[in-house]
């Protein structure tokens, strides 16, 4: 593991730890996870000191920097700024401070899939908990029945292990649709990946979490789609069939989430009581808004004018029990969507800030995927100038191939994952131990689409350089030694493998195109 990343993978799998958290008073919980991205974000200073460096290029500096500015704004004219300041802290940490130590320590896209394989292996952790949880009666409640699967952060936190899951389903699928199906030494790790997909599905169906559901649909059309539209009508009506299989399969559950899948439907005509709650609470939101339209009422000020725009129907808090806890009544203390959460207490400047944030990252990892396709359709340097007598241009250079296929699939999941927050944002907000994971995952997303890095990948190692090395025949115009690297165009500066390190020698360029004796020159050289 390359070890500038190894602050991002173990606050990530911190949280595989059992959330110790019993009561829901008692003031802020910070968990190790929390405490791993507070090292992060250190180390990153450290590492921005010693290597004297800009860390950020323009652009990623106001993208990322826009949020901190409003938040505080909006602290400043809270009507309590002391008690605003936790809510600052918190606001900046998640989608300031870590998504750009995020962005500063990744180097390359190995880099990018040591993180994110990090988020899969603790969607499958949780996966197993959760399901485990469902089998045995041991979850969270739900219908007068302890079926509901949390994983290890509780009933507190019933949306965390969906969070969890939903992340890595979307990372797994985003893989294994890149990873090439030709050979067949090489096919099981796409096996592998999509079947990791498809098995978390099961504790994400087990959740209950409605919002996920949608949003991990969102993101898998996304992701499909981003892959190819027939692919993505395949696989569709695949997982279509799978998951009528699975409802069936279930036995008694299948009962609960049917009327869960049924209820989505119903959210106007007979909702029930989350959704009527979360109705109220979304009208307090639009209401405090109303009240203070510029900056909001402050960050975590939303539950002090809760009951002042609150209809009478809204429930003071809401039933938790089972998964090793007893029964509690959890308050109410954000609206359950993250876009009025933000109007509510940062106003209008902090949410055109934030909603800006996250329309550039998708429309410049969008941006540089469609650079990358363009980039494979184009025919390498040299290709044109070939003499008469070839019959066909070469095969491309299989490491830039590979390259290319590598960019795809973490370009894919970046922007999957992003789609996945902003669906989900509007069925929740941000609270809980998963809160951490959220902030890596948008420093992923934005390190795809600002970070210069991810153009480039790693260099090849020495037994990847041989495995590319041609068998015979004279080299290809644009190749540099040694011959396992692929071309380049010197034109474009984001080709997927990379610029070029440096000029050809004088006794390549001083070597005439098409000359027999030039393979000879190079190999006694």
């Amino acid at each position: 593991m390359p070890w500038p990343v190894l602050p991002a993978v173990a606050t990530v799998l911190l949280l595989c730890l059992p959330d110790q958290r019993g009561d829901v008073g008692g003031g802020p919980h910070v968990t190790p996870a929390d405490l791993a991205s507070v090292g992060l974000v250190g180390y990153c200073a450290l590492r921005v000191l010693r290597d004297r460096a800009r860390p950020l290029t323009r652009t990623a500096a106001v993208v990322l920097g826009a949020p901190a500015l409003a938040v505080a704004v909006a602290t400043v004219a809270a009507d309590d700024p002391s008690s605003a300041l936790t809510g600052f802290a918190r606001c900046t940490q998640i989608f300031v401070l870590v998504p750009i130590a995020v962005v500063v320590l990744l180097r390359s896209r190995r880099d990018f899939r040591w993180v994110a394989g990090a988020v899969v292996v603790l969607a499958v952790v949780q996966g197993v908990v959760g399901v485990r949880q469902y089998v045995t009666g041991t979850g969270a409640s739900y219908a007068g029945r302890d079926v509901r699967a949390v994983g290890t952060f509780g009933p507190l936190d019933v949306m965390a292990m969906a969070t969890t899951v939903g992340y890595g389903a979307v990372i797994a699928l985003s893989v294994g649709l890149a990873l090439p199906p030709t050979r067949t030494g090489a096919r099981w790790p796409r096996r592998a990946a999509l079947c990791c997909a498809a098995a978390l599905l099961v504790p994400l169906a087990l959740s209950f979490s409605r919002g996920a559901w949608i949003a991990t649909a969102c993101a898998g059309t996304v992701v499909l789609f981003l892959h190819g539209a027939r692919r993505a009508l395949r696989v569709m009506a695949a997982l279509a069939a799978a998951a009528v299989l699975a409802v069936c399969g279930l036995g008694a559950g299948s009962g609960l989430m049917a009327e869960r899948l049924d209820s989505i439907t119903r959210v106007s005509a007979a909702p029930d009581r989350s959704v009527t709650d979360r109705y109220s609470l979304w009208a307090a939101a639009t209401g405090i808004w109303r009240d203070h339209p510029v900056t909001g009422v402050g960050p975590k000020g939303f539950a002090a004018h809760r009951d002042g725009h609150a209809s009478i129907g809204l429930s003071a808090a809401s039933d938790t029990a089972g998964a090793g806890h007893a029964f509690q009544r959890e308050p109410l203390l954000s609206p359950h969507n993250m876009y009025l959460l933000v109007l509510s207490e940062q106003g209008l400047i902090g949410a055109v800030a934030l909603l800006g944030c996250w329309s550039a990252l998708l429309l410049c990892g969008l941006a540089r995927l469609s650079t990358l396709r363009r980039a494979g359709r184009a025919p390498l340097p040299g290709h044109a100038a070939m003499p008469p007598q070839a019959a066909a241009p070469p095969p491309a250079a299989p490491g830039c191939a590979g390259a290319r296929r590598g960019a795809t699939g973490c370009g894919a999941a970046a922007v999957g994952l992003l789609v996945w927050q902003a669906v989900d944002f509007l069925y929740a907000d941000i609270g809980g131990p998963t809160t951490v994971l959220t902030s890596v995952v948008l420093g992923l997303a934005a390190w795809w689409a600002l970070s210069p890095a991810a153009l480039r990948d790693a260099p090849p190692t020495p037994g990847e350089r041989a495995s590319t090395m041609p068998a015979s025949g004279p080299p290809r115009a644009g190749l540099r030694p040694p011959y396992g690297r692929p071309a380049f165009h010197t034109a474009n500066a984001a080709h997927p493998c990379g610029p070029p390190s440096g000029p050809p020698s004088p006794r390549q360029a001083s070597t005439p195109r098409g000359c027999p004796n030039a393979h000879a020159e190079e190999v006694r050289r």
